[in-house]
């Protein structure tokens, strides 16, 4: 049997190596606007997240995310990723 394998990215807040699927992937599109991606295959250049409250503020403070995609990030991007790790 042949084992299938996992891709794994880090995470740009707590900096740890999980599974693709279990991550947040936030891209900057062509066009230059910032979105979350949750089909995980939009064009553009991309960052992960874990979906947790801990990361996402350790990233805002850290400007992980704006170092990634290397622009500036609108505050509406964090506050919707808060609500993103809020909902159940």
């Amino acid at each position: 049997m042949v084992k299938k394998k996992v891709p794994l990215r880090q995470c740009i807040g707590c900096g740890e190596m999980k599974p693709k699927k279990e991550l947040v992937r936030i891209i900057k599109t062509p066009e230059g606007e910032i979105i979350a991606d949750v089909t995980g295959k939009q064009n553009g250049r991309g960052a992960y997240i874990c979906n947790d409250r801990g990361c996402v503020e350790k990233a805002q403070k850290s400007r992980a995310i704006e170092r990634a995609l290397k622009m500036p990030v609108p505050k509406e991007i964090y506050e919707s990723l808060m609500k993103g790790v809020d909902a159940p």
